[in-house]
């Protein structure tokens, strides 16, 4: 994600808005954020979890396939590199064009199944990791992102969302 003060207000707000209908979707900001403290306080990163899942007390997310810690490493490197270019996918001739080009190609096809323990909390939500611009152009998903990458602080202040100026 870029530097999220130097977004304007609109971006902001929408931002917001995106983070709020999924937290809804889980149970409400409070289970949604249990969520996020979950996932950063595991150890391997949760994405490399033999099973394809991670549980936690107050839910599920199951995705298809098992990504190894390779995969994981270079994911973090191209979500730090697309802060400046907001592009994932590498030039033709770049040193990395054939890992991330597989890297892209095990993740990008993938859902990832985010479920309350309780029904009653919500329907919970699929995301997929990757968002397919066109052939040259591809961006990680703003969601997978707060799932597993961004800071929980970054994420609270995105909640609280833009000042109002007057």
């Amino acid at each position: 994600m870029t530097n999220y003060d130097s977004l304007d207000h609109g971006k902001k707000q929408d931002l917001k808005n995106q983070l709020i209908k999924y937290a809804t979707s889980f149970g409400g900001k409070n289970h949604f954020l249990c969520l996020i403290e979950a996932l950063r306080l595991a150890h391997p990163h949760p994405l490399m979890a033999k099973g394809a899942c991670f549980r936690f007390n107050k839910g599920i997310i199951k995705w298809e396939k098992v990504i190894f810690k390779e995969k994981v490493n270079l994911l973090i490197t191209l979500i730090r590199d697309n802060d400046r270019n907001n592009n994932l996918m590498p030039k033709e001739g770049d040193r990395n064009y054939k890992t991330v080009i597989n890297l892209l190609r095990t993740i990008g096809p993938m859902k990832f199944e985010v479920r309350p323990k309780n029904s009653k909390d919500g329907d919970g939500f699929i995301l997929r990791p990757i968002e397919i611009i066109d052939n040259n152009t591809c961006r990680i998903n703003f969601m997978f992102e707060v799932l597993f990458f961004l800071p929980i602080q970054l994420i609270k202040k995105i909640f609280v969302g833009p000042m109002k100026t007057s």
